[in-house]
Parts: structure tokens; sequence; C-alpha cells
């Protein structure tokens, strides 16, 4: 029997339980932010304000552009090598 394929019942209670975990331990590291927030209001704020400038970065252009770019440019290539459709 593959461990993989089979959906046990200790393994749905260990993913379920791990979960709780995780969703725990965010709900804890919000509760601390908001704390250390209210306990410095001058350092949230210098964080909170230089959050924005993560935008600022270029994002990078998609794989697909410059796939489709390549796929137009290599018939140009074999035209001007005499490569092309019409060569006998």
């Amino acid at each position: 029997m593959d461990m993989l394929s089979s959906t046990t019942l200790w393994s749905t209670l260990a993913q379920c339980l791990l979960m709780l975990i995780a969703a725990g331990l965010v709900i804890k590291a919000m509760f601390a932010m908001v704390k250390w927030g209210k306990k410095m209001p001058k350092g949230a704020f210098i964080l909170l304000a230089f959050l924005p400038l993560i935008s600022l970065f270029p994002i990078p252009p998609t794989v697909f552009k410059n796939v489709e770019k390549a796929k137009q440019e290599q018939p140009k290539k074999k035209e001007a090598d005499g490569d092309g459709p019409n060569k006998q």
C-alpha cells in the first residue's frame, strides 16, 4: 500500500493539528505586534511608513513575454539567413 495515496484518520488529524498550531502562532505574532506598536508608536509608525517603499522596486517581466518575443524573432532570423519557408 502506498503511503502517499492513502489518507488515514491520523494523517488528517495531524494536518488539522499543524494548521491549528500555525494559525495560533500567526495570531500570537499579530497580538505581539499590536502590543509592541502600543508601547512604541513612533517605531511602529516609522516601520509602516517604510513598508510602501517596496512598491518602488520594478517587477521583472514574466517569462511568457520573453518566450513570445523569442518566437517572433526566430522566423525573422531564418528569413535573414535565407532559410525561410520559400527556400528551394
